[in-house]
């Protein structure tokens, strides 16, 4: 499976959390789109055999792109790469910008999938959030998607938030299971540098809640969720069978996608060597370089131990796990003997399952993912 990541890196407002690539100046958006479908070209041969099977418009913020925007991206897609017809196509919305018109012009364009940055049903949040829609657009902008006929819906939510206690979390959850939304990003806040939550923080003009108040959601959310049927498959998402994020699965399960865009990343894995690349993280440099025939991405190989080290990250937050044969077939002694050895420390800690050629966490292990992780990393 491959997939196809584009980003688009523009924003009516900067969230006080976020330190993803974006701008707030729309000046240059009708360069950039240029630049975007020059590049989808200029990569055609990333991916020479193998089919397309999710393609996702992440950001930034896609919703504001136009329905002739988006076709022209779309078509530069389908022009040049084997797209399977039953293709996951995912883009990112704020709320605010959902209308039945921009969902219409969507399901014309082939997207079968909304993922919706919610983050709070709370006021109070969102204004904190600095996001751009109140809670009543929250709720509507799932509504109207539903109502006009694309019920593949995801939503983010944050918790572990300065003004977020856990009655308001859980009722967050509860407006969730009652829109009946089959998947659920929910991440805890997390303080990145150079962010205006960053300067909160640090000049105590705000305090995240404890490490015990974060377990204490965090708990709440895997209990609410199971209840409602959702299945927990990484350690932030939850989905009812048929609605896992197929394009985020890949990441996971170490698959091959190709980023476009300013910022956006690429992995390569043809069984001989893996290869990643990154774009240039700024907006100009990155027209530039595309219209100029520049360079405008950096790539390196990686190596073993270094690809031992992401399959163990990325893996072992999801319930496919480890797969024990894979590991002894694909890496070295050394590696295989490390893994072996820290593995039998956590056999009997009720942390990890082993079952049919597989390690999972358990629901306890969860809560202990990034020690266990680490543990397990060679270094």
């Amino acid at each position: 499976m491959a997939g196809i990541y584009i980003h688009i890196p523009f924003c009516k407002k900067k969230c006080s959390y976020c330190d993803f690539h974006f701008s707030t100046n729309f000046k240059h958006k009708s360069e950039l789109l240029a630049a975007l479908q020059k590049e989808i070209v200029l990569q055609k041969d990333h991916f020479k055999t193998e089919t397309i099977n999710t393609i996702y418009f992440g950001g930034g913020t896609p919703s504001v792109l136009t329905e002739k925007e988006l076709n022209l991206l779309l078509e530069a897609v389908y022009s040049n790469y084997k797209v399977n017809e039953k293709v996951e196509l995912t883009i990112e919305c704020n709320p605010d910008d959902i209308t039945f018109k921009k969902i219409n012009e969507y399901k014309k364009s082939g997207v079968n999938r909304l993922s919706i940055g919610i983050q709070s049903f709370f006021d109070d949040d969102l204004q904190f959030f600095n996001r751009a829609h109140n809670a009543n657009e929250a709720e509507q902008s799932i509504l109207k998607t539903q109502d006009a006929g694309i019920d593949n819906i995801t939503i983010d939510l944050i918790y572990n938030s300065p003004l977020l206690t856990l009655k308001k979390w859980e009722q967050n959850l509860d407006k969730f299971i009652s829109l009946n939304v089959p998947h659920l990003s929910a991440y805890t806040l997390t303080v990145e540098p150079k962010t205006v939550l960053h300067h909160l923080v640090k000049t105590k003009q705000t305090t995240l809640p404890t490490d015990e108040q974060a377990i204490e959601q965090f708990k709440l959310l895997i209990d609410k969720t199971k209840q409602a049927g959702l299945i927990h498959y990484e350690v932030s998402n939850f989905g009812k069978e048929g609605y896992f994020s197929q394009h985020n699965s890949n990441y996971w399960k170490g698959e091959n996608y190709l980023g476009i865009g300013p910022s956006a990343h690429s992995f390569m894995n043809n069984n001989t060597f893996h290869k990643r690349s990154w774009n240039i993280a700024n907006n100009t440099k990155y027209i530039d370089a595309i219209n100029q025939n520049r360079p405008y991405f950096e790539e390196e190989l990686i190596d073993e131990t270094t690809a031992f080290n992401e399959y163990i990250l990325t893996r072992l937050r999801t319930i496919w796990g480890l797969e024990l044969g894979f590991i002894k077939d694909t890496f070295n002694p050394e590696l295989l003997n490390h893994f072996e050895k820290e593995l039998e420390a956590y056999k009997n800690s009720e942390l990890i399952a082993i079952s049919k050629n597989k390690v999972t966490l358990t629901t306890k292990g969860i809560f202990m993912v990034d020690k266990i992780t680490a543990d397990l990393f060679y270094v």
